[in-house]
């Protein structure tokens, strides 16, 4: 019979939030890992729970193979244009660093992370997600996928040489304001060459735009187009984008103009994401101005 016991319930709640970062990982997208982990219980509760020797790895197994299915619908709707798509923002005000922040921020997997995520197959972002960043067994993985334990490590292998470089040292949440705070100021004063000193020579800049996701590498391209960027912009705040220091900015009519995040690394930027479609701003949670 199934258990849905006040125990059983316990359990799963103190695996929620581990749950729905692995399905966040996955998908890219707040409401979508929402909507998994909530499948998952429904599983559970019609589970007899009595034959699950390992309660959180068999949750762990759950959400991954619920979130792969999600991965193969999306691929299979075209239109929906999966995937150029930039992972969902959660957009906050920044008031400064908090003990919790220093915690967060060593535990987040950054943007540039999430966005080399998207492009992955299915079957590798499951195997580099659940292995890499969750530590779940191949042979585990393997059975999700239907695959032997060896081409599960071919997939992991294959997604690890896409992402790599994009895993940086964490810093801390004012290491990286800092350096956001300089690139600002370089921006606000048109000082080009103070703003490829704090920029990383290879720094990938991500923009999604009415017309789709378009990326710019390399120090002086990104710098050239942040400059003219700029110049749209009537007011600014401060806002931290799924925990990493970034800025909103407005037109001078009130209206969102851009959304940016930054990755930080070494002291400099090594990654930029940011969105300037109208229609994907008006649809987002954001501050109003300061």
């Amino acid at each position: 019979m199934p258990d849905t016991s006040p125990a059983v319930a316990e359990t799963f709640q103190d695996q929620r939030d581990r749950l729905r970062a692995v399905a966040y990982r996955m998908l890219g997208s707040h409401a979508d890992a929402e909507d998994v982990v909530q499948e998952a219980w429904l599983r559970l509760s019609r589970q007899d729970t009595a034959t699950i020797h390992n309660l959180a790895g068999w949750l762990t197994t759950v959400v991954g193979r619920i979130s792969l299915d999600v991965l193969r619908s999306r691929q299979a709707r075209p239109e929906a244009s999966y995937d150029d798509r930039l992972p969902e923002f959660v957009v906050t005000v920044d008031d400064g660093p908090a003990p919790e922040d220093e915690v967060a921020l060593a535990d987040s997997v950054g943007l540039a992370l999430l966005v080399v995520l998207e492009s992955l197959g299915p079957s590798e972002r499951l195997a580099f997600v659940l292995h890499d960043l969750f530590g779940v067994p191949f042979n585990e993985i393997g059975q999700i996928l239907g695959k032997s334990t060896a081409a599960t490590k071919m997939l992991a292998s294959r997604a690890r040489r896409k992402v790599q470089g994009t895993e940086r040292q964490p810093v801390t949440g004012q290491e990286q304001r800092e350096v956001v705070d300089a690139f600002r100021a370089a921006v606000a004063s048109g000082d080009f060459e103070r703003l490829l000193r704090v920029l990383d020579p290879d720094v990938k800049l991500t923009v999604d735009t009415p017309g789709g996701v378009v990326v710019t590498l390399g120090a002086t391209k990104v710098a050239t187009g942040a400059q003219m960027f700029s110049r749209a912009a009537a007011r600014q705040r401060t806002v931290l984008v799924n925990g990493l220091p970034g800025f909103l900015s407005w037109r001078e009519n009130g209206t969102p103009l851009s959304l940016i995040a930054f990755t930080v690394a070494n002291g400099r930027i090594a990654a930029i994401t940011a969105v300037a479609d109208p229609t994907k701003l008006a649809s987002m949670d954001l501050p109003d101005p300061a």
